[in-house]
């Protein structure tokens, strides 16, 4: 069933990028025309790296989660993977961010926190490995998921680290270090759970990587340097 479901997902991909070539093309920022994203939305969308910091962990963000940008990333997420390279630069930004947490010769691996089966099995493709890969950037699946969590929509900070408690584990990630990517970091116990994983399977995490950071988390801005895959 293993090939048959990946040809499955296939088609869907497949599908869904003929969908978003052949749709009517309005602005996922605002719904208006000169889509997939209008000249007036774009400024809005220009990536503005910031760092928040999780247990001990730095999180870096390309964008805030909020107006246009959440819009994107929602239709992102709600079945418009084209939409992926617009918001590649926002993630690019992040990763060239934490390159600077980089110490001697070791290079970084990129690793995406797991889709969970459900989402996939909906959407049909993976929506951060989408995005990294529109920025240049391998994937490296590294982590799994253990158990299926819930969708952590609508829950507060306390469920969201219940929800993900022990719900990963990590593999050939030992000696490596690793930076850990994510879409959104809202209360971060995915980010946390992810380092956790990692570091219980012999690797370092150095940095997490954000599309973008919910407006309510603290947040500093900076320069950056490049990151290399």
């Amino acid at each position: 069933m293993g090939a048959l479901d990946e040809a499955v997902r296939s088609f869907r991909r497949a599908a869904a990028d003929l969908a978003d070539l052949l749709a009517p093309v309005a602005c996922a920022g605002c719904g208006g025309d000169g889509g997939p994203l209008c000249g007036g939305c774009a400024p809005r969308l220009a990536a503005a790296p910031r760092s928040t910091h999780e247990g001990g962990l730095t999180v870096w963000s390309g964008l805030e989660y909020s107006g246009e940008a959440a819009r994107v990333i929602r239709a992102l997420k709600d079945g418009s993977p084209a939409l992926a390279r617009i918001m590649a630069p926002a993630l690019a930004a992040a990763l060239s961010a934490c390159a600077r947490e980089r110490e001697g010769s070791v290079a970084l691996v990129a690793v995406p926190v797991p889709a969970r089966a459900r989402s996939l099995r909906t959407r049909g493709y993976r929506v951060v490995e989408r995005v990294m890969r529109a920025a240049g950037v391998r994937p490296r699946r590294l982590l799994r998921l253990t158990r299926q969590t819930a969708d952590q929509r609508g829950l507060d900070r306390r469920e969201r680290a219940v929800n993900q408690a022990l719900s990963m584990r990590a593999a050939g990630v030992a000696g490596r270090r690793v930076i850990v990517v994510d879409d959104v970091i809202t209360t971060g116990a995915t980010l946390r759970e992810a380092a956790r994983a990692v570091a219980a399977a012999g690797g370092e995490v150095v940095a997490a990587a954000t599309i973008a950071a919910t407006p309510r988390r603290r947040a500093d801005r900076g320069d950056t340097r490049s990151f290399r895959a």
